[in-house]
Formats: C-alpha cells, sequence, structure tokens
C-alpha cells in the first residue's frame, strides 16, 4: 500500500471553510484507490503559484514530511497543470498526482461494464496527452513495436500519436455505444412506462436505495464510486403499475471535466428520464454543499427541467427520525425523507412518484374475444399491459393509458379508475 500525504490550498474564505471536509473528502478517495494517508497539509494564501500551486516554503515542508514518514505518494486536492506536476515531482523527489489522476485510477478499477470502461479509458487517455513532455520514459510501456517509428521520429512525438490513436479509436467504439443507446431510448420513450433517475453525491446510498425500491442486489460499499455502471429496474406498486428505476454514477465535487465528457452517452440516460431522485445524505455534514455540487452537474448536462424530487436518506442516523418521517405527510412535493437501509419512507416515496410519473394516465379494464393478438398489439402500442389473462371465452385486459386513447376499443372497457 502506497504511502500518501494530501494537500489542500485555500485562497477564498469558502476555501477555507470547507478545507477540512474536502481533505475528509479526498482520504475517502485516496482510501478507495488503495493508498494509506499518513498525513494532512493546508495551506491559506491569496493567489496560486504558477509554478508550484502551493509556496515555495510549503513545497519543502512537504519535501521534509515525505522524507520523514517515507512517503511516495502526494495527492493535491486540485487539479494541477502539467507544468506544476512536473515541477512538483523535480523539487519533491516523489510521485505527485492530482484529484483529477486520482478519480480517474477510481473509475478505472471500478467500470466493469464495457462502455464503462471505453469511457474511463478515453477520459485518462485525453487527461494524460498534455503531460507528456518530459515523460517520455513513462510513456514506452503504452504499446509500439515495428511500424510506429517514423524516421528520426522523436521518442514523445511517438508517444503523443500512439495516445491520440488510441483516443481516436475508443471515441469510435463508444459513437458505436452512444447509437445503440440512443436505439434503446428511442425504443423506451415510444412506450409509455416512465422512468425514474437516481442521482446523487458519491455516497449518499443511491445503490442502496435502488436495491430497496427494485429488490436487486446491487452492489453497494461505504466507498467512495463503488458503483459506476448504470443499471435499469422495473419497481412495481401493489396494483402492478410499475416504471423503470435507473441508478447512475456518483456525483462529486470537482469532478473531472474529462469524465463529464466522457460518460456524457451515460449521463444522456438522467436527461432523457420522466422525473428524478437526487438522493441526499441528510448525515452527511456537507450535505448543502453536496446539493449544489449535483444539481450544478444536472444543470451542465441540461436536466434541471426535468421534474426533480429531493430524496432525504440516512434517516436512521438522525435523533429525531420520527420527526422527519411526519414530515413526510405534510412535507412540499418536491422532498421525501427515507431510510433505504431499513426502509422507513419508502411508501412515501413512491407515494409522491406515482402522480409525478402517472399523473395523465388511467387504469382500463377491458374484455376482448380469445385469441385476439392483433388487438393485444395494438393496445400495446398505446398503453402499458400490466395483465392479459385468457380463459375459455375471452381475454381480460388490464391497461394503463392515456384517456381518449382507446376509443375504438370503448365496446370491450368494463370499468377504469384513476390510478
Amino acid at each position: 500500500m502506497e504511502k500518501a500525504i494530501l494537500v489542500n490550498l485555500a485562497t477564498t474564505a469558502r476555501e477555507k471553510s470547507e478545507a477540512e471536509e474536502s481533505l475528509d473528502e479526498l482520504e475517502g478517495l485516496a482510501r478507495a484507490a488503495g493508498a494509506g494517508v499518513v498525513q494532512k497539509v493546508r495551506q491559506a494564501r491569496p493567489v496560486i503559484s504558477p509554478r508550484s500551486f502551493i509556496g515555495q516554503g510549503k513545497v519543502e515542508e512537504v519535501h521534509h514530511l515525505a522524507q520523514e514518514l517515507k512517503a511516495d505518494l502526494i495527492i493535491f486536492d486540485h487539479n494541477l497543470s502539467p507544468r506544476q506536476q512536473r515541477n512538483l515531482e523535480n523539487s519533491l523527489s516523489c510521485k505527485v498526482i492530482d484529484r483529477t489522476q486520482l478519480i480517474l485510477d477510481i473509475f478505472a478499477q471500478r467500470a466493469h461494464s464495457n462502455e464503462g470502461k471505453l469511457q474511463v479509458e478515453l477520459a485518462q487517455l485525453t487527461y494524460l496527452l498534455p503531460r507528456l513532455a518530459g515523460r517520455g520514459r513513462a510513456m514506452s510501456q503504452l504499446g509500439g513495436g515495428i511500424g510506429t517509428r517514423g524516421p528520426g521520429e522523436k521518442k514523445l512525438e511517438e508517444d503523443r500519436r500512439r495516445i491520440q490513436g488510441r483516443i481516436n479509436k475508443t471515441k469510435k467504439e463508444i459513437r458505436g455505444l452512444e447509437k445503440r443507446r440512443a436505439g434503446q431510448r428511442h425504443s423506451r420513450n415510444k412506450s409509455p412506462i416512465p422512468t425514474v433517475s437516481l442521482v446523487g453525491y458519491t455516497s449518499a446510498g443511491k445503490s442502496t436505495l435502488f436495491n430497496a425500491l427494485a429488490r436487486e442486489n446491487v452492489f453497494t460499499s461505504p466507498q467512495l464510486f463503488a458503483t459506476l455502471d448504470p443499471v435499469l429496474r422495473r419497481v412495481f406498486f401493489p396494483d402492478g403499475i410499475y416504471f423503470l428505476l435507473s441508478d447512475t454514477v456518483g456525483f462529486i465535487r470537482k469532478l473531472p471535466v474529462e469524465l463529464v465528457t466522457s460518460f456524457r452517452a451515460t449521463l444522456e440516460e438522467v436527461r432523457e428520464s420522466d422525473c428524478i431522485c437526487h438522493v441526499i445524505d441528510l448525515a452527511a455534514a456537507g450535505a448543502e454543499s453536496h446539493i449544489e455540487a449535483v444539481e450544478r452537474i444536472l444543470e451542465d448536462i441540461g436536466a434541471l427541467g426535468i421534474p426533480l424530487l429531493r430524496v432525504y436518506n440516512k434517516i436512521d442516523r438522525m435523533p429525531q427520525a420520527q420527526g422527519l418521517l411526519a414530515l413526510n405527510q405534510q412535507a412540499g412535493p418536491d422532498r421525501v425523507y427515507v431510510s433505504a437501509k431499513t426502509g422507513q419512507g419508502l411508501d412515501a416515496l413512491k407515494d409522491r412518484l406515482r402522480p409525478l410519473l402517472f399523473k395523465d394516465r388511467r387504469l382500463y379494464y377491458l374484455r376482448l374475444p380469445r385469441g385476439d393478438r392483433s388487438a393485444i398489439e395494438a393496445l400495446a402500442r398505446r398503453g402499458t399491459i400490466l395483465r392479459a389473462q385468457e380463459s375459455n371465452d375471452h381475454l381480460d385486459v388490464r391497461i394503463l393509458a392515456a384517456p381518449g386513447s382507446l376509443g375504438d376499443f370503448e365496446p370491450y372497457l368494463q370499468r377504469g379508475e384513476n390510478p
């Protein structure tokens, strides 16, 4: 296990007030990546040093700490320019990475689907390309062989060309996956089945909530970014009506722009949903800043116009849990309090979702002639068939559809009621 020293620089009053929380989060990221944190270093200065990010005196302090604690990794709680990173490595005689590189490393470990792996690889290569200068030796493991070296070409140019080639190839593969995903979304959009996307700060409990609602067994962990690959499942109401629930990658402050760009196809799922459930860790010390970070990303991907329900999770950790549950009876339509772990408040959540998802649809019961498959196909295009049960002489159908959409089936209607 690598021994890591964490470094935070604050240049504003707000950054100073959030420095400790930000370092704690960085420690969680470091541990998730497999590093052990041996020291945290803070500095406050009015401006960032263009040469070494932190002041020269602080560079010397970190250098002495690294020698004393036998640290082999320095992690900055910020994004470093290629120049700053090279200068720091030369001054500290130690490997230096920034917040973006750390998050990319975690994503590389956690991505399991082919799409996720390609998206992470693209983000890593995009991050790496401008940092090649002075790293020719480190890049020598990226491939190569006969036919890759031009006459008199420098090693740096060879590495740059090889990485650019891999970027182009990865982008092409991702575009193919994007077309497939877009086709799947188009098919779902033609269906009347609504979709709900779970979003939230990493470790807010999204996957636990997903499991509780969909009765699934998606991997959960207190580690940051425990799950990356999106999952889509049905969630049923007691009367058989259902919606599709999508679990997405967790967000975080200072989410690398490379990841937002590379995961845009995945994040499109959020933008195409009928409702967004923003899962919030009510017990987190920085809950308000987490809300701000998530909703800023939603704005960046053009998803703020979609109906949004704030789901305040982990009330089981709060001493006033019962009082919070009581708020579900009177809270505004844009929030609900739950514990995904214990199941408290989940019925209230589903009650809140139902009118949002099905306000323009009703349940209808039809009795059709037995064996009329063309009628079933026509009904499937107009609504969600919840049940089709055949008897000796007729076919009973239960369907969720918009009022007026079943006009030519009126002779077969038995009864209807609002869902």
